[in-house]
């Protein structure tokens, strides 16, 4: 059984994240958790936080099973764009340079290895 933890309007270019989000793509929870604790990039927290409730989450859906013997990984993570703030900054001679500040949403999902088909990960 999966679950899903979902992340909306945060205020980091998409284009960054997706720089994080494909390091952590495919691995074990743990690992995963550990990765993204000595991470330097700023997006690392909000996605190790993201995965923190992601996992609860999967407790919460399954409160019979053990979470270690679960064998938990990140089954599909992706980054969309959010809103754009548009900005304007002035420029020289009058003119104005419009600023684009973007912001994204994250969607993770967990599965446990033992309920996921073997055809599935080849």
């Amino acid at each position: 059984m999966e679950a899903v933890a979902k992340l909306r309007n945060v205020p980091t270019s998409p284009r960054k994240m997706r720089l994080v989000a494909d390091i952590i793509r495919g691995k074990k929870v743990g690992i995963a958790l550990n990765i993204l604790k000595f991470e330097a990039k700023d997006g690392a927290k909000k996605i190790s936080k993201l995965l923190q409730s992601a996992i609860a989450n999967w407790e919460q859906k399954n409160p019979g099973v053990k979470l270690e013997e679960a064998d938990l990984f990140v089954k599909t993570i992706f980054v969309d764009g959010g809103r754009i703030l548009k900005r304007l900054r002035p420029a020289p001679q009058g003119r104005a340079h419009r600023i684009r500040k973007r912001s994204n949403h994250i969607t993770l999902v967990v599965d446990s290895f033992n309920t996921v088909d073997t055809k599935e990960l080849t």
